[in-house]
């Protein structure tokens, strides 16, 4: 089966510093649809460099990103914003949201594309569908700052879930969370994946990794899988 995601031999320097950096030394990354993948890794280590590359919003210096077998590693702007909005659904540790919209409203911003706006009934299907899957339907005309943070963050992964996308890209979405609260964003994600979605999910948090079918660790530039002893033994050694 081919895979939706397939990263080899990724490379990528951070320029415009004293000197250049090398963030990404060869990374390889297959990622099947309904898969889920978490990657871990220090502060600095590559881990939203890596995301913004399958998200692409940057592009690597070597190697090839290949979606559906197909390269995509030089494809020009305007393509990559069509794939973008086409393919992926995003959710970050900021909301992101807008102040003056309701969570409904900001929801159905996901569903503009270049041909306009989705009928008015077909539209608010779609957003209260997607609201009622992260459990906050109810509040779907409370503006932002009505809700709690983890409210605004499930709004956030309902407007990344609104245009079914097949591959969902999160960036630490629990950072600024309690951990009930995290944890309810986590499983909210992981589900999606039961319907075919593949989801990456950048998090420093062991108990949120551990949830994925995978647990990689970006570290000297590469992907490693890591299984729960070797973490366990490493967190050990540290403590001693």
């Amino acid at each position: 089966m081919t895979p939706l995601i397939e990263l080899d031999g990724v490379t990528k320097t951070l320029k415009g510093q004293q000197e250049p950096r090398t963030i990404l030394s060869g990374v390889d990354l297959t990622v099947h649809a309904g898969e889920s993948v978490a990657v871990l890794g220090r502060s600095g280590s590559g881990k939203s460099t890596l995301l913004s590359i399958v998200g692409l919003f940057d592009r690597p210096d070597g190697g090839a990103y290949r979606i559906d077998g197909k390269d995509i590693s030089r494809i020009p702007e305007r393509k990559a914003a069509a794939l973008r909005s086409a393919e992926f659904g995003f959710v970050f540790q900021r909301f992101f949201l807008l102040k003056h919209l309701n969570a409904a409203q900001n929801v159905a911003m996901a569903l503009v594309n270049g041909q306009g706006w989705l009928p008015r009934r077909q539209r608010r299907a779609k957003v209260m569908a997607a609201l009622e899957q992260v459990g906050i339907a109810h509040l779907a005309k409370h503006r932002p700052a009505k809700l709690s943070g983890g409210e605004q963050q499930r709004v956030a992964v309902a407007r990344a879930l609104v245009r079914q996308p097949r591959i969902l890209l999160a960036d630490e979405p629990t950072g600024a969370l309690d951990t009930e609260t995290g944890n309810l964003v986590i499983d909210v994600l992981h589900e999606a994946t039961t319907q075919g979605r593949a989801l990456i999910l950048v998090t420093h948090d062991w108990d949120h990794a551990r949830k994925m079918g995978r647990v990689l660790r970006l570290e000297d530039g590469k992907l490693h899988d890591v299984d729960e002893y070797a973490h366990e033994h490493a967190h050990a050694e540290v403590a001693a």
